[in-house]
């Protein structure tokens, strides 16, 4: 690769996982409103990724460079049409809609570039947990190994966002390792486990977990009425116990809006395969709660939670816990109805203790 070349990838790949991340931040953030303030929190980043840009477009592509470069020139081109469409209405609804679009180029986004991890640090850094990238924590991955190809979508071949198909993320096996505890996340309305997915990535692959994230039968989860995503729940466990080495005894079925309400549902089945449950942002419906006791149950809402107000999730640990459930609650102050993907490292730590933070030491 030419000093050029190299110098206008790494350049554009910073300025893309910039970009990422400063969406990220926006969504974690986000409430009805925050459009005006997002329009001015993206500017620069829409410039310093456009500037980045045309400086690979003039650059001379290095010989064996041109699948990486075209694959940088897409995902950025790809990555500044979400941010202008997230910021071009204030209108409450459509900019409700835009935002959730955009989440999803993004996601394109970040499947586009996982397989770089091996060719640009930014990329790679990206996709590490923010104690593995300042050194505060040792991951546990081969740095040899290139987190793509751990990456597997069933069901999903002729319609990347077909209805009822999973992706998974399979840290490579190593020799003599244990088998893995396996996480299934359920995303929320209107969502999808292809997008899903890459809210548990980073965590998958630097404390070594086997994760699935499943797309619900419709477009979202049978709460109510006839439930139709239970079979598809039984599908996903058989596939990935059959399929690789899990760990039946730490299985965790987590979820976001109406995928964590969809948790505690399957929560309060008579029996289950899941050995704990971790909600994002969900209220418990008028299930029976005959089957409640002992279910280890893990609950994150947000004090600001405009859609399911923070009382709901106070109420609903206080008729769980009375029903003999063991529930951890924490409500976020400055969480709207949004992720708190910041919270996926005490989820893993109260679900398995192994799964805690390794020291860079050691």
């Amino acid at each position: 690769m030419t000093i050029v070349s190299r110098e206008s990838m790494e350049t554009l790949s910073e300025r893309l996982a910039a970009a990422l991340e400063a969406f990220e931040s926006a969504q974690r953030h986000y409430y009805p409103g925050i459009v005006p303030k997002l329009r001015a929190q993206f500017a620069p980043f829409a410039d310093a990724l456009a500037k980045a840009r045309s400086g690979l477009e003039a650059a001379p592509a290095a010989p064996g460079t041109e699948d990486a470069r075209r694959t940088l020139l897409e995902a950025s081109a790809m990555c500044a049409d979400a941010l202008a469409a997230t910021t071009e209405t204030e209108w409450l609804e459509q900019a409700l809609v835009n935002v959730r679009k955009a989440g999803r180029r993004m996601h394109r986004v970040q499947e586009m570039l996982l397989p770089l991890c091996p060719l640009l640090p930014a990329v790679n850094r990206f996709f590490l947990e923010p104690g593995v990238r300042n050194g505060a924590a040792g991951p546990r991955f081969d740095p040899e190994e290139n987190p793509a190809e751990n990456l597997f979508h069933d069901g999903l071949d002729t319609d990347p966002y077909a209805r009822g198909g999973v992706s998974f993320y399979i840290p490579r096996h190593q020799g003599g390792s244990e088998p893995l505890p396996l996480v299934v996340a359920l995303h929320g309305g209107f969502g999808h486990g292809r997008d899903f997915l890459w809210s548990w990535l980073r965590e998958a692959r630097c404390r070594r977990f086997a994760l699935a994230c499943p797309a619900s039968l419709n477009i979202t989860w049978s709460i109510t009425g006839r439930d139709a995503d239970a079979a598809l729940l039984q599908k996903v466990l058989d596939h990935a116990t059959g399929r690789w080495a899990i760990d039946r005894s730490r299985i965790l079925l987590t979820g976001l809006s109406d995928g964590a309400t969809y948790v505690l549902k399957r929560a309060l089945d008579a029996e289950t395969s899941f050995t704990h449950f971790a909600v994002f942002s969900g209220i418990l419906a008028p299930f029976s709660l005959a089957c409640a006791k002992g279910r280890r149950i893990f609950w994150v809402h947000g004090a600001k939670d405009w859609m399911f107000p923070a009382w709901r999730a106070v109420m609903g640990r206080k008729e769980l816990a009375a029903a003999g459930a063991e529930v951890t609650l924490e409500v976020v102050p400055d969480l709207y109805h949004a992720y708190a993907r910041e919270k996926n490292g005490t989820v893993l730590a109260w679900f398995d203790p192994r799964l805690a933070p390794v020291s860079a030491g050691g």
